[in-house]
């Protein structure tokens, strides 16, 4: 998603009176494929700790294992962040990480383990489900432990996310899906997490519920959303007030 990302800040950033969105800097995270997603990479890498091995994706394949989570953070922290550093000038109070489906648990994770890593989080349709909710293990060791941390948090979901959208409801795999649905309450889960969050009185903590969206269409308007959040106006203030908890929906 990073060329649609670009875009959106490219277009808003040119017109900053009309967008209230500044410029700033954009890295992409991704694997040497020419498909949307490494699923297997991906899966150690956005996976929290302990993690499991599960069957290959495909025949012949390798099995597929989580629980990387923290080996990627320190990646992200020990390597990426020094280099990017070395090539251009970075505002460290402003830095923010944006994570979609296990990508949303990832940046929970990183936000549970290394709360002064980044000053904006955004989780969409992030997988809380997972691993019987291993990450709620970590939140409540974060809150537990009453380290001091300051931060805006975005969560976000689609509509269509625990529910068929209309176009689904006849759909061979309707049954399933719902199945699926029941198991994951990805916007039950998320609004509960951000009403969660909220209790923390240093963290500014927004929910946003996307109508009409499914958890792939969901992405670009989760992308605005996160460009406007860690480079628009609001973002800009939170250095001198936090703002207090508000829900979106």
């Amino acid at each position: 998603m990073i060329g649609t990302a670009v875009d959106v800040l490219r277009v808003q950033s040119s017109y900053p009176l009309g967008t209230g969105i500044s410029a700033g800097i954009l890295v992409a995270i991704g694997y040497p494929t020419d498909d949307s997603y490494d699923s297997v990479r991906r899966s150690w890498d956005m996976g929290p700790p302990p993690g499991r091995t599960y069957p290959p994706h495909s025949p012949g394949g390798p099995d597929v294992r989580t629980g990387g989570a923290d080996e990627f953070l320190a990646f992200i922290e020990e390597q990426l962040k020094p280099e990017i550093a070395r090539r251009t000038s970075v505002d460290v109070t402003r830095q923010a990480i944006f994570g979609h489906s296990f990508g949303g648990l990832f940046v929970l994770h990183a936000l549970f383990n290394r709360p002064d890593a980044f000053a904006n989080w955004i989780a969409i349709s992030p997988a809380i489900w997972w691993e019987d909710g291993v990450v709620l293990t970590a939140a409540s060791r974060f809150e537990g432990a009453k380290r001091p941390c300051s931060g805006r948090v975005l969560l976000a979901a689609g509509e269509y996310e625990q529910r068929l959208a209309p176009f689904q409801e006849t759909a061979p795999d309707a049954a399933s899906r719902m199945a699926r649905f029941a198991e994951s309450r990805i916007v039950d889960n998320s609004r509960a997490m951000a009403d969660r969050l909220s209790s923390i009185s240093s963290l500014y903590v927004q929910f946003e519920l996307y109508p009409g969206e499914t958890h792939m269409s969901v992405l670009p308007a989760a992308v605005n959303s996160a460009v406007r959040f860690s480079f628009g106006p609001d973002a800009m203030r939170a250095h001198r007030l936090r703002a207090p908890h508000r829900q979106v929906v």
